[in-house]
C-alpha cells in the first residue's frame, strides 16, 4: 500500500481543534518540524501536546505555544522553555508532568492494548495525588493510565512509500512507542525509499502502525543547549 502524501500541509488536513497529538522527539532531537510548522500554519488551537519536552522559546512546540494553539502539555521535562514556565503561571496553559519512564510507558501500554499498570515512581509524592495506591510484596506502587492520542506525528531518518521507518541515533527516543498509540499516524523522514530498500532486521517501526509519510527537507536539528570546552 502507498502511503505517500504530498505535504505536511496536507497530512493534518483532518486535525481538528480540541485534540491530542503525540509529539516525538527528545529535547530537540527526532521533533516533527514540518508537521509542527503546518500546525502553526492551520492554527489548530486548543490542543493537548504529549511530547517529552516543550521545545524552545522559538523552535518546534515552542512554536504553538507562541500562538497560544496548547491548551494542555503532558510532558516530562519542560525547563528550557521560559515562555511554557509563564504561560503555567499565568494560568494559560495547562500542564501534566510525568516522570519520564512512567510517561514512556503509559504511552507504551497504550501501544499494547493495556489499559493500566501499576509503578512505584511517585509513591508518596504529588504525582500520585487522586491515584489509586496499592502494596505488592511490601513496596507500594501508583495506577497509572495509558495515554493514547488522536494523531501521532512521527520523524524517522529513512522510510519507504509502505511506512516502515527506520530510526537514527537518539532520534529512536519516544518516536517508535507513540508510533503505536494513537488513531491516525503520520510519519515524516529525511529520506523516502522503495520497499525492499530498508534491511528489514533495520526496521523499528512497521508500515502497519503507520497511516501516512511524506519526505520533509530543510530540516534546522537545532541543539536545545550547546555546552562546549576549551582544549
Amino acid at each position: 500500500m502507498d502511503k505517500r502524501i504530498a505535504s505536511s500541509d496536507a497530512a493534518i488536513a483532518n486535525l481538528g481543534d480540541g485534540m491530542t497529538i503525540l509529539m516525538g522527539g527528545f529535547g530537540l532531537c527526532g521533533i516533527p518540524e514540518q508537521l509542527i510548522d503546518a500546525v502553526r500554519r492551520k492554527g489548530t488551537k486548543d490542543l493537548t501536546i504529549v511530547s517529552n519536552n516543550a521545545g524552545v522559546d522559538d523552535f518546534g512546540i515552542g512554536l504553538l505555544l507562541q500562538n497560544r494553539q496548547v491548551k494542555k502539555m503532558i510532558s516530562s521535562y519542560v525547563g528550557e522553555n521560559k515562555l511554557f514556565e509563564q504561560l503555567v503561571l499565568t494560568g494559560e496553559l495547562q500542564v501534566e508532568l510525568n516522570p519520564q519512564g512512567t510517561l514512556a510507558e503509559r504511552l507504551r501500554a497504550a501501544g499494547a492494548g493495556i489499559p493500566a499498570f501499576y509503578t512505584p515512581t511517585g509513591y508518596g509524592t504529588m504525582v500520585a495525588e487522586g491515584k489509586e495506591t496499592r502494596e505488592f510484596d511490601g513496596r507500594h506502587y501508583v495506577l497509572e493510565r495509558a495515554l493514547r492520542g488522536d494523531f501521532a506525528f512521527i520523524k524517522a531518518w529513512k522510510g519507504d512509500r509502505m511506512g516502515n521507518l527506520l530510526y537514527r541515533k537518539t532520534t529512536r527516543n519516544f518516536n517508535p512507542m507513540m508510533a503505536t498509540a494513537a488513531d491516525y499516524v503520520i510519519a515524516e523522514v529525511e529520506q523516502l525509499v522503495e520497499p525492499g530498500e530498508l534491511p528489514p532486521d533495520q526496521v523499528h517501526t512497521p508500515g502497519i502502525f503507520i497511516n501516512t509519510i511524506f519526505q520533509g527537507a530543510n530540516y534546522a536539528k537545532r541543539i536545545e543547549k550547546r555546552t562546549t570546552r576549551k582544549i
